[in-house]
């Protein structure tokens, strides 16, 4: 029941994050379009704001999330968690807000990007930092349909406005006085980031019922309790940042200014195919985390933390090589202008980073049960160390290929880590010689396919049915019983 129960979670976590990712991948198709940005390097610009995106976004949030989860669970007064999480948030985005504003043209400076966009991408932040707890309020009270109905509504507005904004608005311009009094020729990065700004705004407007509804105690003992949980996370946060999104910012410094945002851009674009698993793995995540908590306390909690993680690497097994097997597809309905698919090398390679980093992830319940967060942090550390020292090295000279295989080395090494630490401190029956069976005949197959065979389609689908096939054939029993009622 228990796991049924987290499959069901999981699903409707993952409708929230695939559906509005899928929106949101059309806009790949839409920015890489012909006469849409005027050039790779104008997508290598919105590749490298999303970076620091990245970045920022966990900075703003501090650990704060996985704090709230884990003390809303633990306190006898959750609502004061509710309050004094939402608090400390408001006060520190509205820091950062002013900060940002009162220093833009220093950043824009630093970072090699216009004013304007710095200008867009902090009330942006300010945004989006401020629907944290609220999100993570309807994820505690397993609220995952309004959860998800709002994600979705939040790329809808994104997505509709960027096909407005970029496609729409300029001819609607020619015609009429009032919309051309609104076209700005040259605008395109600018109209995605307004699109994005429209699009939080709305978002925390359809959430203002929860600041409206909280009462406003700040617990000064509770909240340093919960820095002192959350710092460690913030620390792997902010690591892991440089391990998803730094390479973007170093191929911009490290390779010359004449080719850099053209290579970020087409990097970029070919990345975005690996969002499958990105996509699974992050929903999986998003039903697991409040599982792990809740069920912490119960009789011997490791056999179904085993058995999650085995499901996970089944199905991961089969989306990586699923999506290397129909990667020649997906390019073309997703990348639209050629000059992008001379990156489709890093796939695989950033497939199976991303499904490291998914495993990782459920391998960390360790060390978040034992309240023992600082050891994840320093995993985290040296996860971004490894991102950082290959990137240096091999960006010189194999340009974004290096970047795609230091993310591999950094998850790796962060998964195997964090198995082998998990061993000592809270040891868990995971079926090693299952999952290696799977995650191996997937990176085989993967390999002959995309490698040996020059992705021949027709090569690459005979091998993923028969891992489909091997599959259905040792779990079909399990699956049953997971599935279906007795």
């Amino acid at each position: 029941m228990a796991l049924r129960t987290l499959f069901k979670q999981t699903f409707i976590y993952g409708l929230a994050t695939v559906l509005p990712r899928v929106l949101s991948f059309l806009l790949l198709r839409l920015h890489t379009g012909e006469n849409v940005l005027q050039s790779t390097a104008q997508y290598g610009d919105v590749s490298l704001i999303y970076s620091y995106f990245v970045f920022f976004n966990v900075l703003l949030a501090y650990g704060m999330e996985t704090a709230f989860f884990r003390f809303f669970n633990k306190e006898k007064q959750p609502n004061q968690v509710v309050s004094t999480s939402a608090i400390s948030l408001l006060i520190s985005s509205f820091g950062f807000l002013i900060i940002g504003l009162l220093f833009q043209h220093t950043l824009a400076e630093w970072t090699h990007l216009r004013v304007e966009y710095i200008r867009l991408v902090l009330w942006i932040l300010w945004l989006d930092a401020l629907v944290i707890i609220p999100f993570a309020w309807l994820r505690a009270h397993q609220k995952a349909t309004r959860y998800a109905l709002l994600k979705i509504v939040n790329v809808l507005i994104n997505v509709g406005l960027n096909l407005f904004l970029l496609l729409v608005l300029k001819n609607w311009a020619t015609s009429s006085n009032f919309w051309n009094s609104l076209y700005q020729p040259g605008w395109e990065v600018n109209y995605i980031f307004i699109a994005n700004l429209i699009a939080s705004a709305a978002t925390l407007l359809f959430l203002l019922p929860f600041y409206i509804k909280i009462k406003y105690q700040f617990d000064t003992h509770l909240w340093k309790q919960m820095m002192r949980y959350a710092l460690p996370v913030l620390v792997a946060g902010l690591a892991f940042s440089v391990n998803e999104a730094f390479d973007r910012i170093l191929l911009e410094r490290l390779l010359p200014p004449d080719i850099a945002k053209a290579q970020i851009g087409i990097y970029s674009a070919c990345y975005k195919l690996a969002v499958f698993m990105t996509l699974f793995a992050t929903a999986y995540k998003l039903g697991v985390e409040p599982y792990f908590f809740s069920h912490a306390k119960e009789k011997n909690p490791q056999k179904n933390y085993a058995l999650i993680l085995e499901y996970f690497v089944i199905f991961g097994s089969a989306i990586l090589l699923g999506v290397v097997v129909f990667t020649d597809v997906l390019k073309v309905l997703f990348i639209g202008d050629p000059t992008y698919w001379q990156a489709l090398t890093i796939v695989p390679v950033i497939l199976l980073a991303n499904f490291c980093l998914g495993i990782y992830h459920n391998l960390s319940v360790w060390y978040k049960i034992t309240d023992k967060t600082r050891v994840g942090a320093y995993i985290s550390v040296l996860g971004a160390a490894i991102t950082l020292a290959l990137n240096f090295l091999l960006i010189p000279h194999w340009s974004y290929v290096g970047s795609a295989v230091a993310t591999l080395a950094a998850y790796s090494a962060m998964m195997l880590i964090s198995y082998f630490l998990g061993k000592k401190h809270y040891p868990i029956p995971y079926n090693l010689k299952k999952m290696g069976l799977y995650l191996g005949c997937s990176i085989l197959f993967s390999i002959l396919s995309f490698y040996v065979f020059d992705r021949n389609f027709w090569i690459g689908l005979p091998l993923l049915l028969v891992f489909l096939s091997l599959v259905v054939w040792m779990e079909k029993n399990q699956l049953k019983r997971v599935f279906l009622k007795k």
